[in-house]
């Protein structure tokens, strides 16, 4: 089942084609990866999917309904949720905290903290940091945690709305190899639980073969490949967008 049908998409500043003509589809139950050196339009086109962007044209459609010009807290709404590269919490409050708050802007009762929102979803917020292995930490304050135990607690706010469809922007920034392993595996595993869709965008190439059901590739905002892993390891165009000139033979290298 497609969750997200993406069809000639693009954005253009003035002469500037920032994305051109891209279509693609997320799957329910995959990880799917947006790769693509600096500048190929990977950000832009996060940034129309959850609405922080408007298309110059082309089509965003989530579980069948066009999204293309919603703002971003009604695609939210609908079920799409999204992470950033710079893992986006109130370091000052605790864990559990923050992802009470997650809960409170999903049920529309942003300023409710007001009026005691220490006993508001504590228990759904403990829910959601058990999923992601963050329970035994939740009365800590988010600036004495690791980073990568910062960015699990991203993931429990993220999902706070029961997403369908999860988009992580470059999830394993700035981590270490185990972090990454540990945060893409937890992933993988909230995937097959809840029945979700991920679309990540990922410099780390180690990332996108261990854990990725397909790949696809942008360059200068045009799609130049799409497929499985195996498929984009060994495609010449890829390796040609990676490293400039004549490719060696081979499959395409992972990078840390």
């Amino acid at each position: 089942m497609n969750l997200l049908e993406i069809r000639n998409l693009s954005k253009r500043y003035a002469d500037f084609r920032a994305v051109n003509d891209v279509s693609f589809d997320v799957r329910e139950g995959e990880l799917l990866a947006l790769i693509g050196p600096n500048g190929a339009g990977k950000t832009t086109t996060f940034n129309m999917i959850n609405g922080q962007l408007e298309p110059s044209s082309g089509s965003i459609a989530f579980m069948g309904t066009r999204i293309e010009r919603w703002a971003p807290r009604r695609i939210a709404r609908l079920g799409v949720s999204r992470t950033f590269q710079i893992a986006e919490t109130f370091a000052s409050m605790r864990v559990v905290e923050n992802v009470q708050m997650a809960l409170l802007a999903c049920h529309r009762k942003t300023f409710s903290f007001l009026r005691g929102a220490a006993a508001q979803y504590r228990q759904q917020a403990m829910d959601l940091l058990a999923q992601v292995g963050m329970a035994d930490q939740a009365s800590r304050p988010c600036s004495e945690l690791a980073y990568g135990d910062v960015k699990r607690v991203e993931l429990a706010m993220a999902l706070a709305n029961e997403p369908r469809l999860l988009l992580m922007d470059e999830p394993t920034a700035g981590m270490a190899p185990r972090e990454r392993n540990e945060l893409m595996a937890l992933t993988r595993q909230l995937v097959m639980r809840r029945k979700l869709g991920v679309l990540f965008t990922e410099h780390s190439m180690d990332v996108v073969f261990s854990y990725s059901d397909r790949v696809i590739v942008l360059a200068r905002g045009e799609l130049v490949a799409e497929g499985d892993v195996a498929t984009i390891r060994q495609h010449a165009g890829v390796r040609e967008v990676y490293f400039g000139g004549t490719p060696e033979p081979g499959p395409l290298a992972t990078r840390g």
